[in-house]
């Protein structure tokens, strides 16, 4: 698995520095939707990390987004790369440098490894199932707050928020009852800065598989906890998600039920 891991960080890495060749150089942008955007960083990144996986795991299969649209390389289904080659388009598309490359591996419906990649700040997240969570190579863990009035917490927002009736009061509630809510427009950092404790808890509704399935193992082997709003088990496959240190978790959950 270390091998897989190496492969990972060093795909990530590659992947990364092509975004930064073309950060502050963007010339075309793809509309998804109304505010939901596509460049040509995102197709240039997905197309190196799918042909290094196609290289060398040619019998994996791939779970991306290419273009808007979701594409499934069917190979060994026991196996499944699960990527973002460009987590916070719309930062990256306005110059405002907080984005990522975030990749996962499945291997029997488990995550095993992920890794998330900050070219900005060259922070490589990364985490081995069963071996804890690294940043940069050393041990990272989740925050020790107790209390969430002393907590600071982290949201997106969904391209859909308008239609979302409880998504303000989440909000609102938040505000009033912990130390201050971060927006900062990229799922993956967001979850990565929980598992390494500069945030206290994360929660957001509209996520995909490829926001969220290196964070969740990020999270989880640095000691924290997720679940569903209602303290199921969470599943990358079905939104909306509640992560947190583990200490904070029921009280993040009484707001938001």
């Amino acid at each position: 698995m270390i091998f897989m891991l190496n492969f990972a960080v060093e795909t990530a890495r590659a992947a990364g520095h092509v975004l930064m060749e073309k950060f502050g150089r963007i010339s075309a942008v793809t509309k998804k939707g109304d505010i939901n955007l596509v460049t040509e960083a995102d197709l240039a990144s997905e197309e190196l990390i799918i042909e290094r996986i196609k290289s060398y795991y040619p019998k994996h299969s791939i779970l991306a987004e290419e273009g808007g649209d979701v594409i499934k390389i069917e190979g060994e289904r026991t196996w499944k790369w699960i990527i973002d080659p460009l987590d916070g388009t719309t930062n990256y598309a306005h110059g405002y440098p907080c984005f990522c490359v975030t990749l996962a591996l499945e291997h029997d419906g488990e995550i095993v490894l992920g890794v998330t990649f900050d070219p900005t700040r060259n922070e490589l997240f990364s985490a081995e199932k069963g071996c804890g969570a690294a940043l940069n190579g050393k041990p990272m863990r989740v925050s020790s707050t107790e209390k969430l009035s002393e907590a600071l917490i982290v949201t997106g927002f969904p391209y859909d928020f308008k239609q979302r009736e409880n998504f303000a009061s989440h909000l609102t509630d938040f505000l009033l009852s912990s130390r201050g809510v971060r927006r900062d427009g990229s799922a993956a950092i967001d979850m990565a800065y929980v598992a390494c404790g500069r945030f206290d808890g994360f929660w957001e509704e509209g996520l995909n598989p490829w926001d969220v399935a290196a964070g969740k193992l990020l999270i989880e082997e640095a000691g924290g906890v997720i679940t569903y709003y209602d303290g199921s088990p969470f599943s990358i496959y079905k939104p909306p998600i509640c992560a947190s240190n583990g200490i904070i978790h029921d009280q993040m959950l009484e707001v938001l039920r």
